[in-house]
């Protein structure tokens, strides 16, 4: 007699659709494999979204890393089905004369997140500890002083109920040498070529350097860094997401039916004539 098969249990399940990328496709990750793993993680992170802003939750999550490793990529798949009045991308751009002159974590607070929000740092507080520290941006002083300050201003935030995740992106020597000749040679992409970028090609060492010294003062048990193998794009996208959704327990809260109410008669309405209405031309 055949037995009979069990059924698998929800955090079976869950078990199951966390495990990085499926057996078969870990060596060989073929572009529809690719979508479709992505398809099944954003679906997730769509029930994720409903249950922090259900149970008001307050998430945090800081992408840092090279120059071109992929930070960029990540964030757009995250925030590619969600809702953006509740899951927000923060890029800040260089402070102001203003800003110079605040207590440096000032203009981050701004954007901390309310109850029921997520907010993703595409780069952060954490310049202080590469850019501007490399690139001579902040004194040795300041420098020494953000890594002193630093820990007890994540250990604040995470005492004041933000649940903080922080990701560093790693990339190989030529897989950025790679990328950022890609970028020359696409005009699509040579925007994203700036001056620091390409002077951080010339200071390899000094950044490696630094990202040693911010890891030694800045990796605490409250807030751990998380490092990505992003030496290839779409992995580095599937096992990020993957990461996140482990780091936040949460359950599916299932939807009221949805049903469409029947539409309003046009009573006593005459469309005005598509004449007197400025169309696009229809090129395509």
């Amino acid at each position: 007699m055949a037995k009979k098969k069990k059924n698998k249990s929800k955090s079976q399940k869950k078990e199951m659709l966390y495990s990085d990328i499926k057996p078969e496709r870990k060596k060989n990750l073929t572009k529809s494999g690719y979508e479709e793993n992505l398809r099944n993680l954003q679906v997730e992170l769509v029930k994720l979204q409903k249950w922090i802003r259900t149970k008001k939750l307050k998430v945090v999550v800081i992408f840092e890393g090279r120059d071109a490793a992929g930070k960029g990529g990540v964030i757009k798949r995250i925030t590619q089905r969600l809702n953006p009045r509740v899951c927000r991308v923060v890029a800040l751009t260089t402070p102001t004369e203003r800003e110079k002159t605040q207590w440096y974590f000032q203009r981050y607070v701004d954007h901390l997140p309310a109850a029921g929000e997520i907010v993703l740092f595409d780069r952060s507080w954490y310049n202080r500890a590469g850019v501007e520290y490399v690139m001579d941006f902040c004194t040795e002083d300041e420098h020494k002083e953000f890594l002193r300050s630093c820990p007890e201003f994540e250990r604040m935030l995470v005492r004041s109920g933000i649940k903080l995740i922080k990701y560093w992106f790693s990339i190989s020597d030529e897989e950025q040498e790679a990328r950022f000749q890609d970028r020359i040679k696409d005009r699509t992409k040579r925007w994203k070529l700036s001056d620091m970028d390409m002077a951080s090609r010339a200071h390899w060492v000094e950044y490696s350097k630094a990202k040693d010294i911010m890891f030694a003062h800045t990796d605490i048990k409250q807030a751990p860094w998380y490092v990505v193998n992003a030496d290839v794009k779409r992995r580095a996208r599937l096992n990020c997401i993957n990461h996140l959704l482990s780091l936040i327990p949460y359950e599916d809260i299932p939807s009221e039916p949805i049903g469409l109410p029947p539409r309003q008669k046009k009573v006593g309405y005459v469309r005005p004539p598509i004449e007197d209405q400025n169309f696009i031309p229809e090129v395509f």
